[in-house]
């Protein structure tokens, strides 16, 4: 066999090894109850007392405004957080046994992913499900013919203010192979395609 061919064949076996980024430890958001943020479309009824009921979307600012409350924070929390919440505050006005609180987000409108680089149609993709990281590059029209689809990076924001940097291989996800880099991505993610 000839230099070049060892060569060749050691970097194909390079290229196909087996991913070494620990995916599974990847927050998958379908798991756990969904987080309001903003712009999300909020029905909140209060039992026996129909004119506390409102239908809001939430403000830029994180908060919504509800009759006797008020401005009441709702970015950050779960339906199920809020509740609690708008629960306690109107205890204030309302007879304990008649302040059944129901929060629903009738209308998800906050969740968006950015995708950047070397696809067809690049920019801010916003969806009313989440999305996997195939999902979103497809949405983008897929890889370019100057892309590096093998080379693709999930930038992400941790708690503490950092950027995660996830490597995804996406030219194995598109084959069917190592499919656990086709993560859920989170809101705010932006993929990057050299």
């Amino acid at each position: 066999m000839s230099r070049v061919a060892a060569i060749l064949i050691g970097l194909a076996a390079c290229h196909s090894s087996e991913p070494k980024y620990p995916y599974a430890k990847e927050p998958d958001p379908r798991g756990s109850e969904y987080i309001i943020g903003v712009s999300d479309d909020l029905e909140i009824s209060v039992w026996k007392n129909r004119d506390l009921d409102t239908k809001i979307a939430v403000r830029p600012d994180g908060n919504i405004t509800m009759p006797l409350l008020g401005d009441v924070q709702a970015v950050g929390l779960t339906p199920t957080q809020l509740k609690t919440a708008i629960s306690k505050r109107l205890a204030a006005f309302v007879r304990d046994e008649e302040a059944v609180v129901t929060v629903s987000v009738s209308g998800v409108n906050s969740y968006f992913v950015t995708v950047a680089g070397n696809v067809t149609t690049p920019g801010r993709i916003a969806s009313k499900s989440y999305l996997t990281v195939a999902d979103a590059i497809a949405l983008a029209g897929g890889p370019n013919r100057f892309a590096s689809p093998n080379e693709v990076v999930v930038l992400r924001h941790e708690d503490e203010g950092k950027m995660k940097r996830i490597p995804i291989d996406y030219t194995q996800i598109s084959e069917g192979r190592n499919l656990e880099q086709n993560i859920v991505l989170l809101r705010g993610d932006r993929i990057f395609i050299p």
